[in-house]
């Protein structure tokens, strides 16, 4: 097969006269008086490049019944079209049929809802709104690389089969290789001795305390995977897999955390309005309106900082009902977030200082005994985008917060380990990858920003 050349390319660098090779997929054929225009797609870019195919072709006939879907090599010449909103399209001098579709391909030219297409995630991505949000999707993956590369941090791929739960939950994914129609038994239980590692497992909820080692003998790392969550939830920001962002750093403390991913969350923003601007105006325009500006302002401001106790005092002020109610020792749910850095900062705020009741076990306890040294940032529309903390570096301290919430030390004897030989400050942050990418499109349900999401009773493709 001859060179193609990307759409993408030609839009941008080519000139009229030129000879051209393009491969895609028809998003549209139309068929006039001894005339077909194609509407050909590579994925390169939102924009079609169109091809006039005449009757002089061999094949015009097979090509002036073409279906939406078909994948097809043109060459021709480009020429300037006379045609409003595009500047060159192509006169074909072949159009090798490669793939043909029918009139039965699922995605023919008409507006089909989210929900539909997630029926064919297999062929949603030849859509605009899925073609924009892998090609961002991508960009981001590789911005996020490019911004620890250069800050000199260590990229570490933790396991993703795993024996301890980070969270404490207990939504953990089983992995076995036991026959589960009949399972060896101990008093009555599974016996995970006779499995395939020797004790029970699971599919990772996060990276975190791996990464914590690394960071004491490499001082910057960060991971960035797949994670794992069997939570039967079916909300429009829960997955069952899902990526996850988490850089940890050694000699660190709460505020540096909080410099890092203010620093981080910028520079995200500004990457993706300078490096997918066609895509981003598509999301402005058809998704959410007002989507660059708000991305704008977040790149643009500083981010305000605001004591978790402060908060509560705020919330209880509010002249709002919320459907949550607000107290001191509760967590901050969506509404209360929201309200934070909409009505009272105008702007993205880390909320400092929670109850350690309602964080996690390795949180750093402050000297009030009542609070863990533990930052959320809240975003306007979204609410909390990231979390993180300081991580308790005192073995005394860890052990005791261990028992308070049931932690069975033994399973976590080589996080233990690293608090008695080498401990110092260090402080890490997660963010969720999908949710940064539905902020940052406007997309408002985490199905619509995973290729091939995994959801309560739904693993298809």
């Amino acid at each position: 097969m001859e060179k193609r050349v990307r759409i993408r390319e030609i839009l941008s660098a080519s000139e009229a006269g030129v000879e051209a090779v393009i491969k895609g997929w028809a998003r549209t054929v139309r068929v006039g008086k001894d005339v077909a225009f194609i509407a050909l797609n590579d994925g390169s870019c939102m924009a079609s490049l169109q091809v006039v195919a005449g009757p002089d072709l061999p094949n015009y006939a097979e090509v002036a019944r073409l279906g939406t879907g078909s994948a097809l090599v043109v060459t021709g010449l480009l020429v300037e079209s006379p045609a409003a909103g595009q500047r060159l399209e192509l006169q074909a001098r072949c159009v090798e049929i490669v793939g043909p579709a029918d009139e039965s391909y699922p995605m023919q030219k008409k507006r089909h809802s989210f929900e539909y297409l997630r029926t064919v995630a297999h062929l949603r991505p030849r859509t605009n709104t899925f073609g924009a949000v892998f090609r961002v999707r991508s960009m981001l993956a590789q911005a996020v690389h490019r911004f620890f590369a250069e800050k000199g941090f260590l990229y570490v791929h933790t396991p993703i089969i795993t024996g301890n739960d980070c969270e404490g939950a207990g939504e953990l994914f089983r992995v076995t290789t036991l026959d589960m129609a009949r399972p060896p038994l101990v008093n009555g239980d599974v016996d995970y001795a006779a499995d395939f590692f020797g004790q029970a497992t699971g599919l990772t909820v996060s990276g975190q305390l791996e990464g914590e080692l690394f960071s004491l003998a490499f001082g910057d790392i960060y991971t960035f995977g797949p994670t794992f969550r069997a939570e039967n939830s079916n909300t429009a920001r829960h997955a069952a897999e899902f990526w996850m962002i988490e850089p940890e750093m050694a000699f660190a403390d709460l505020m540096a955390d909080a410099a890092l991913a203010e620093e981080f969350f910028r520079y995200l923003c500004r990457f993706v309005l300078d490096h997918c601007q066609e895509d981003m105006a598509f999301f402005n325009e058809q998704i959410d309106r007002g989507l660059v500006p708000r991305i704008e302002a977040v790149a643009a401001s500083p981010f305000a900082i605001m004591e978790y106790t402060e908060a509560i005092g705020h919330l209880k002020k509010a002249k709002v009902s919320f459907e949550f109610p607000v107290e001191w020792g509760l967590d901050l749910q969506s509404e209360h977030e929201r309200y934070l850095t909409e009505q009272v900062v105008g702007a993205p705020v880390f909320v400092i200082n929670y109850p350690k009741e309602i964080k996690a076990f390795y949180m750093r306890q402050n000297d009030d005994g009542r609070t863990v040294a533990a930052m959320d940032l809240l975003v306007p529309k979204v609410g909390e985008i990231i979390g993180g903390s300081q991580r308790e570096e005192r073995l005394d301290l860890l052990e005791a917060r261990m028992a308070e919430a049931g932690i069975d030390p033994a399973g976590l004897w080589w996080y233990l380990d690293s608090r008695r030989w080498g401990s110092c400050p260090h402080a890490g942050f997660g963010l969720g990858f999908e949710r940064l990418i539905m902020y940052l499109t406007g997309m408002e349900n985490i199905r619509d920003v995973v290729p091939f999401p995994r959801t309560p009773r739904h693993a298809e493709f």
